[in-house]
């Protein structure tokens, strides 16, 4: 495709990330319409209005760029799919429906199949994250854009990862003694790819689950921020795979690179 400003879209659409996620705390304050979806997951009013919310305005500013959502059906049949964004408007719906905090709003922009910009809003954590390039990753706190750096704030006899469950597979310890972790926090929506892009966690490790616009977002930021996104075997994700299904997964800060 043409070359386009991912600053001026991220920057574009930060105002309405921000009041998406206090539409979704209002809903869940008012209370949740709960369902269950043909996977067995959760779904809720909140996420489809979310939804709603953050593809109305992509559509306005990237209207010739394809969306795929969790919550819908649209493009999901397409095939080679290059340059497209992946949307995951509550990631964590259980933690969401349950009144916990770490749930997530989610806009990865894919071009090339790779990441090249994504925003996160932590609505109940107060937190905004969003990134449009290399060395171009944020957080915004009080107003102001603070640059992410993932190198910050690393102690290599004090490793810290997060990770899905408090249940570690043998073959996931096997890679956390390969890097010697000394701690490990359980984290599970996508904003574990942003405590490690703020330097507050070293790294996860995941094996193959969930899918595509579950880690677009939290890829771009993470990488923006200095940080890397491989699976197991070191290979590079990309994006638009078949079913958008996740291979396993490596996340990093620059120190363990």
């Amino acid at each position: 495709m043409t070359q386009i400003d991912t600053k001026k879209i991220v920057t574009s659409l930060i105002d309405i990330f921000l009041d998406a996620g206090k539409i979704s705390l209002d809903l869940r304050n008012k209370g949740l319409k709960k369902e269950i979806k043909s996977d067995n997951t959760p779904v809720s009013n909140g996420d489809i209005e979310v939804n709603n919310i953050i593809v109305k305005k992509i559509k306005e500013i990237t209207p010739n760029i394809p969306i795929v959502s969790e919550e819908t059906t649209e493009n999901k049949s397409l095939n080679n799919l290059n340059d497209f964004w992946l949307i995951d408007p509550i990631d964590g719906t259980y933690d969401y429906i349950n009144n916990l905090d770490e749930f997530t709003i989610n806009a990865g922009l894919i071009i090339n199949k790779k990441p090249a910009a994504g925003l996160i809003c932590a609505p109940a954590k107060k937190r905004m994250f969003y990134s449009y390039g290399e060395n171009f990753s944020f957080e915004l706190i009080n107003n102001q854009p603070i640059k992410l750096n993932c190198s910050n704030n690393f102690d290599k006899n004090e490793i810290k990862f997060v990770s899905y469950s408090n249940k570690i597979k043998p073959e996931i310890e096997k890679i956390h003694n390969m890097y010697n972790v000394k701690k490990c926090v359980r984290m599970k929506s996508s904003l574990k790819f942003c405590v490690i892009a703020a330097g507050e966690f070293d790294g996860y490790v995941a094996d193959p689950r969930a899918c595509e616009w579950d880690i677009a977002a939290g890829h771009a930021i993470l990488k923006h921020a200095g940080g890397s996104v491989t699976d197991f075997d070191n290979n590079e994700i990309l994006y638009g795979k078949k079913d958008f299904k996740n291979p396993s997964l490596i996340l990093k800060s620059k120190n363990l690179l």
